[in-house]
């Protein structure tokens, strides 16, 4: 897949809640360390640097090479990664906007890779999940997009306390914003 998935719906909702959320959180840690998974076009490294946070402490990584190409262009520190497999350290926020549908057998294979969160929509959401922790500082927070139309995602047994942060209805889905903190 060369195509760069370029900012949608969700993440507008995701910049908006970012820049709600990120300055009261510099305001407690001015060297907050920033994570994106599956980082797209950039356009939250650019909300997360047009926040506050210090351009040495936003970190990506994306499944695309193309994403890893364009986000490396733009300055930002971006690694070619299945969710964490090639990242190591500990972040204060950690953010995903996955691909969380249901397959679709109709889509085209080329953005699936990009939409597709695998049959019931939430399994690639229930992996991050799984090795998000290992990641995330004590008192970290992630900030997570799913969609109502995925399934089986249940945050508190996989060990997170959740806090809706924002959503926004949508034709056939309601799309919301979650604070996860273990």
């Amino acid at each position: 897949m060369s195509t760069i998935y370029q900012p949608a719906e969700d993440s507008f909702l995701m910049s908006r809640i970012l820049k709600e959320q990120l300055p009261s959180l510099l305001k407690d840690n001015l060297d907050l360390k920033f994570l994106e998974i599956g980082t797209g076009s950039g356009i939250h490294l650019q909300t997360a640097l047009s926040s506050g946070i210090k351009k040495e402490n936003i970190f990506s990584g994306d499944i695309n090479q193309a994403s890893v190409n364009h986000c490396t262009m733009l300055g930002f520190d971006c690694t070619k990664s299945d969710l964490f497999e090639n990242l190591d350290g500990k972040y204060d926020i950690i953010i995903f906007n996955p691909p969380y549908l249901p397959k679709d057998k109709t889509e085209p294979k080329d953005s699936q890779l990009a939409t597709t969160g695998g049959k019931k929509g939430s399994e690639i959401i229930n992996k991050f999940l799984q090795q998000a922790k290992d990641y995330l500082q004590q008192d970290g927070k992630i900030f997570l997009i799913t969609s109502s139309l995925a399934e089986n995602i249940d945050f508190e047994k996989l060990g997170y306390n959740a806090k809706e942060v924002g959503c926004e209805k949508l034709f056939m889905e309601r799309l919301c914003i979650w604070e996860l903190t273990v």
